[in-house]
């Protein structure tokens, strides 16, 4: 259903089936609809996707769930009630894309596999995403994000030194991992398909979209090497490159990538020429090894600065420096609202903010349409498919929608 308001958008025309739940591939889907594709959401009557529930901090809708389903239709669906099979089977001969997170071989068992559909609907791509993936050993095991950042070694780290020192990442890092990559696979799959005429089918793990973004502390660990150690918020193999206390309470982050911002730093920062030549700073390696004795002396200068005043100096300096800011601090941040990327989306409790989806293009605007409530299109969409309102009486009677 393309808005001829609009300039088209790269996906208008595509339609998304989605069995999904919880952030990977909710978080795939709402990207594709972002770009203007049509993503019919299938959820559990009644109870509907899980991540509905996770907590009510968004006038009383959950954070997690208002983020990632933006601008989709919601179909209430038992796919075990009888007559659901024709429903999907409806579906599926209009979609050019199946998304599927689901236990480990639950889609499989409902006939939804690519194997299953492939010769019934030769354009279809169907996209499976799971935490470890359709074959190994780890196949059939439950994969949640946490329990990636662990399997996937990102605990090791990070955190604080020490033992028991590992942290967790504050959002689903795993889960956004995968579904970026399904994302991104589902778009080549659909360029792919423009060429061949044929629908493909997509396997992606969390497991191997979070172990991709390890790959530096793996090679740095390379044959058996020393990995990078647990620093915190400072950077385990660049120094000084993390946050420093001012003299008012406030953190600063800061950066250096080189000798020549050493030497600036040095000077126009610390106002501390000599410290540039000392030699247990001369080189990177030397300032990682030195760590404590370097940041007791940053620590020193900045303690009669104000936070304002040292970025005042790194920027005199251009050395790369950043606030360190709470929730708060980022839903005012001065740079999206100069660049004006905060909208207002509906939903069923309201119009609510949502940040536009990064990378602005001047082709087109991103679509940005409501947050549904459950089953709010499950009606217009059995319609739209022949239903007639006997059968889809019944399909609510019996619990099927």
């Amino acid at each position: 259903m393309t808005d001829v308001s609009q300039p088209p958008r790269p996906l208008d025309g595509v339609t998304v089936i989605s069995l999904e739940h919880a952030i990977a591939a909710p978080f795939c889907t709402r990207q594709l609809a972002d770009l203007g594709a049509r993503v019919i959401k299938v959820e559990r009557p009644k109870v509907g996707d899980f991540a509905r529930g996770y907590d009510e901090r968004v006038d009383g809708m959950a954070s997690h769930f208002v983020w990632t389903n933006r601008s989709k239709e919601s179909l209430t669906l038992n796919v075990k009630g009888e007559g659901a099979e024709d429903v999907l089977e409806r579906l599926l001969e209009s979609a050019d894309v199946l998304v599927q997170n689901l236990a480990p071989g639950a889609a499989a068992r409902l006939g939804l596999s690519f194997a299953a559909l492939h010769e019934r609907f030769p354009r279809l791509i169907v996209c499976d995403i799971s935490g470890y993936g359709e074959d190994g050993p780890y196949r059939n095991k439950k994969a949640y994000d946490l329990l990636i950042q662990s399997e996937s070694g990102f605990l090791s780290t990070t955190g604080l030194p020490g033992e028991g020192g590992m942290a967790k990442a504050g959002c689903s890092i795993a889960d956004i991992a995968a579904g970026m990559y399904a994302y991104t696979n589902i778009l080549s799959a659909l360029m792919l398909r423009q060429r061949t005429g044929a629908g493909s089918h997509i396997d992606v793990s969390m497991l191997e979209s979070l172990v991709e973004w390890m790959n530096y502390p793996m090679y740095y660990a390379y044959r058996g090497a020393e990995p990078p150690p647990r620093t915190g918020a400072a950077h385990a193999t660049i120094y000084p490159y993390g946050p420093f206390p001012a003299g008012d309470g406030q953190e600063v982050m800061l950066g250096l990538q080189n000798e020549r911002e050493w030497h600036a730093f040095c000077e126009i920062v610390l106002d501390d020429t000599a410290m540039a030549e000392d030699s247990r700073f001369s080189g990177n390696a030397r300032r990682v090894a030195n760590r404590d004795e370097l940041r007791a002396l940053i620590c020193e200068a900045f303690s009669t600065l104000s936070s304002e005043q040292v970025i005042e100096r790194l920027e005199k300096a251009n050395i790369a420096n950043s606030h360190v800011n709470d929730m708060q601090g980022v839903w005012e941040h001065p740079q999206l609202k100069a660049r004006q990327r905060w909208v207002q989306v509906d939903s069923p409790v309201g119009n609510l903010p949502a940040l536009l989806p990064p990378g602005r293009s001047n082709a087109y605007e991103p679509k940005m349409k409501a947050v549904p409530a459950l089953g709010e299109h499950s009606v217009s969409l059995l319609n739209e498919l022949g239903f007639d309102s006997a059968t889809i009486e019944k399909f609510k009677e019996d619990g099927v929608i």
